[in-house]
């Protein structure tokens, strides 16, 4: 755990958490703790026991905004893109008067990053820190979202290019994940459009309408990942597609081989025949006759097919 005391966007290190209960002059405090914090924190802040207990419980919480007597308790979901695979870490905030805790099981780039923006703003309040803060989470969508985009666009590449029985695991996974984020970003939207409209006595009515900005950023990504899904939808019906042509070329170089080969057959089919009196049959040139015809007329048949471009 970490406490901070924040005048001015310069940070101050407090070692004794119990300072951090009572206003300062100036400022505010920041407390950045891990869940096993909490049990500490919560006699001190006078944190309602239902949002500890989201805190402690909750493996992956759903985005919510729940107003208490003396603070509020706001869970938004930080995104990241690591390996080809997307991860959505909750971040716990409550937000009092003169003071904000975080509250993360892992670590989250956001905190990190928005640490250059209190001091380049020279940030005095908690409110203001919690707009800042939640700009860059959802900021980071966007990033994540270009990141889908330039997949989905390299994968359609690669179908069209030389399709793979892979593609179409690349593409139920990528879907699955986009409906999933999808199902998140709904009620994120939600947080932010109460955080922007509802009469909220710990933020300033003046920022609250910088909260607009940020949803309506929210309402651009909840959009981008509709238009991701149904290019994701065009990706299935091109893999399909790409796989009926290849089957289908397959099924044309057989039909041509085989078309081929008929007349040959036919001609092997008749000098087959175990007949005495066959013309040609006992001539001593009739093997290389024969064969010089079979490979003549597979030559020419070949030479039109490829002209016709059949095979």
């Amino acid at each position: 755990m970490k406490i901070r005391h924040v005048v001015s966007g310069v940070f101050t290190p407090v070692e004794d958490v119990e300072l951090a209960t009572t206003p300062p002059e100036e400022g505010f405090y920041w407390i950045d703790a891990g869940v096993d914090d909490l049990e500490e924190l919560q006699p001190l802040f006078s944190l309602h026991d239902l949002a500890v207990e989201d805190c402690l419980t909750e493996e992956e919480q759903r985005p919510k905004i729940e107003t208490y007597e003396n603070h509020y308790f706001i869970v938004v979901n930080s995104i990241r893109y690591d390996d080809e695979e997307i991860f959505l870490r909750a971040l716990n905030i409550f937000l009092g008067r003169h003071y904000i805790i975080t509250v993360t099981k892992q670590k989250i780039n956001e905190l990190r990053a928005v640490k250059p923006i209190l001091w380049e703003q020279e940030v005095n309040e908690p409110d203001r820190f919690l707009y800042y803060l939640i700009d860059l989470v959802v900021d980071n969508y966007f990033i994540v979202g270009d990141r889908i985009e330039a997949k989905i666009e390299k994968l359609e590449e690669d179908i069209l290019i030389h399709t793979k029985r892979s593609h179409l695991n690349e593409i139920i996974g990528l879907r699955s994940e986009i409906l999933w984020l999808k199902k998140v970003l709904g009620p994120q939207k939600e947080v932010i459009n109460v955080l922007n409209k509802k009469d909220l006595r710990l933020i300033d009515d003046q920022l609250q309408k910088y909260f607009s900005d940020i949803y309506e950023n929210a309402v651009k990504i909840s959009e981008n990942f509709d238009t991701f899904r149904e290019l994701i939808g065009n990706l299935r019906e091109a893999y399909q597609a790409a796989i009926a042509n290849r089957a289908n070329e397959i099924m044309r170089v057989f039909t041509a081989i085989t078309t081929i080969f008929i007349p040959l057959t036919l001609i092997t089919g008749i000098y087959g025949m175990n007949f005495d009196n066959m013309p040609e049959l006992h001539w001593k040139y009739s093997y290389y006759v024969v064969i010089g015809i079979m490979i003549a007329l597979g030559a020419v048949m070949y030479y039109i097919f490829r002209k016709r471009d059949w095979i």
